[in-house]
């Protein structure tokens, strides 16, 4: 997979998708059939696609899904963003609460500049075996999240995310390694859509805090 320049820059080379996950490739069905998705079947359509390089991610038609619901990256466009591979039973899991503390700290001063995106994953360990509603209410009831928490996804292998994909390939680890290692691994992305940082799941979002507001604070 070719890099691409930013977090907004992908197109999609196999236009014979269709489903829930990317309906701006289909003209046939109304957008509000896909309003509830299928955990299984959008994973499966997250699986076939594969993007190169275009001019920005949110320029883009690639959708997350948060709730069942379509959430277009453009969404995000302009704003700095954090993504967060998540998991309920691990033992960074306290880290909602730092990220839950960031995310309200920055936005409460500017609401429009900053978002964490949580993907919860069952890859590590196998600490995140519920479905996508019990992870929200988990998320909720003991962490009071209020940032976005994706569908449960894969970050690593065959059916790893496009999004993850091309993360990966924008910023590798410690040590150089491009595989997601563990829970809570972080990425922040600039206004501009491109990856500016990469931190292990050994570092907490407090600590972070400053290099967020510093890339917020970057003339757009």
């Amino acid at each position: 997979m070719s890099s691409a320049t930013s977090f907004y820059d992908f197109k999609p080379l196999d236009t014979t998708v269709r489903g829930p996950v990317f309906p701006h490739l289909s003209g046939r069905t109304s957008r509000h059939s896909f309003r509830r998705v299928n955990n299984t079947r959008a994973m499966l359509r997250v699986a076939k696609i594969r993007f190169t390089s275009g001019s920005t991610l949110f320029a883009n038609s690639l959708l997350l899904i948060e709730r069942g619901q379509e959430v277009p990256l453009s969404d995000y466009r302009g704003k700095v963003v954090l993504v967060v591979n998540t998991a309920s039973k691990c033992g960074f899991t306290g880290q909602y609460a730092g990220l839950e503390k960031v995310y309200k700290s920055i936005t409460e001063k500017t609401p429009d500049d900053f978002v964490v995106l949580g993907f919860p994953c069952n890859q590590f360990g196998a600490q995140e075996p519920g479905t996508d509603d019990e992870i929200q209410s988990f998320c909720q009831v003991n962490y009071g999240v209020s940032f976005p928490i994706m569908q449960k996804i894969d970050v690593n292998g065959d059916k790893a995310a496009p999004l993850y994909e091309w993360l990966k390939s924008e910023k590798a680890g410690l040590l150089g390694l491009k595989r997601i290692k563990w829970n809570f691994e972080k990425f922040l992305v600039g206004r501009d859509g491109k990856v500016v940082n990469r931190w292990a799941s050994t570092t907490t979002p407090e600590s972070i805090e400053k290099d967020i507001l510093a890339e917020i604070n970057k003339k757009a």
